[in-house]
């Protein structure tokens, strides 16, 4: 598993460089989850779906074993620049990680995490069975 202080600091470093190079597109999204800025706000790191859609996870949330897994999979899928663009890019549609951040957020059991995990098809959970998981969060 990637360390959260390692990520955050690959996040910093491609935010700058993105900055200095004046790329913005590609930054907004119309997820509810999403910002609408290319830099991540303080202490949060930005992170995209499979399906282009923008999230800004709060820093605590990468030590998290739901987190940890989303990342180790898409090290294995994009490597760790994420793609030619450098971001870094999760292996799952937005409707999986609204529902990962839900859990997160509501500080779910362990038990809903591991069952969360297993239903997750690795090494890719694009197109998982996620509206079914949904409906529990919402």
């Amino acid at each position: 598993m990637i360390h959260s202080r390692k990520l955050a600091q690959l996040a910093r470093k491609l935010q700058h460089r993105m900055a200095a190079a004046g790329t913005t597109d590609g930054c907004s999204s119309s997820s509810s989850m999403a910002s609408t800025s290319c830099l991540a706000g303080k202490g949060h790191c930005a992170v995209y779906t499979a399906d282009g859609a923008r999230f800004e996870v709060p820093l605590p949330y990468l030590g998290t074993a739901v987190l940890g897994e989303l990342l180790t999979m898409s090290r294995e899928e994009f490597g760790f620049a994420g793609g030619d663009d450098g971001r870094i890019t999760l292996p799952c549609d937005a409707s999986v990680m609204e529902y990962a951040m839900c859990l997160l957020r509501r500080d779910a059991s362990e038990d809903v995490e591991r069952a969360f995990l297993s239903s997750i098809a690795r090494p890719s959970c694009y197109n998982a069975g996620s509206q079914q998981s949904l409906a529990v969060c919402m």
